[in-house]
């Protein structure tokens, strides 16, 4: 049977989205189908405001609703150290361990040739535009992904900011909280112990 052209069309729109298979997608339009009218109504706006109303940070790439973002507008964070990450969502990560007071560069991905994806797609520039403002940066936190991907901007990065006298870090990987010895992949042993600390 088919479905009603309308029915249809919503189950195709939600395919769209990631993660999202057909049966998926049916499944959610189901769901939506028999949701109050008004509940429905109110996902649909919640969903055109915030794609009006949210953009790139000015200054960090992070999205926002006000430019320059929270972060940036606050004179509580250092703007001497910068932490650099691949998404916005990471900057969310980053800011629920209340551990980093700095500010944010946000790339928007990572180098990945087989995508097509190199320097110039992502926030590269800008992150180098801002290291040379005042005040002047001392340290920029390397927080890409632990991927082929990460390690490779990581290092593409390094390479390019070290010779602007700026201490370039790279945040430490180890042993998962909670996690047992004997399923951690030989890799991440490896770099947990290269990363050990003095008790």
């Amino acid at each position: 049977m088919e479905h009603a052209p309308a029915f249809a069309r919503l189950i195709a729109e939600l395919e769209k989205l990631p993660g999202i298979g057909p049966k998926t997608a049916q499944r959610l339009a189901y769901h939506l189908l028999f949701r109050p009218q008004e509940e429905v109504r109110a996902l649909a706006e919640a969903m055109v405001q915030a794609r009006a109303s949210v953009r790139y940070c000015s200054v960090c790439a992070n999205l926002t609703d006000r430019d320059p973002c929270p972060v940036c507008r606050d004179p509580g964070r250092d703007p001497r150290v910068i932490c650099v990450v691949e998404q916005p969502r990471d900057v969310v990560a980053m800011e629920r361990t209340r551990e980093f007071r700095g500010r944010y560069h946000v790339l928007h991905g990572v180098i990945s040739p087989m995508d097509g994806v190199g320097p110039e797609q992502l926030r590269v520039r800008e992150l180098l535009a801002r290291l040379r403002q005042d005040p002047p940066v001392e340290e920029v936190i390397l927080a890409t992904n632990p991927t082929v991907e990460g390690e490779a901007t990581a290092l593409y990065l390094a390479r390019l900011i070290k010779p602007l006298g700026i201490r370039v870090t790279r945040i430490a990987r180890g042993v998962p909280e909670g996690g047992d010895l004997e399923y951690v992949d030989e890799l991440t042993l490896t770099r947990a112990l290269q990363g050990r600390q003095a008790l």
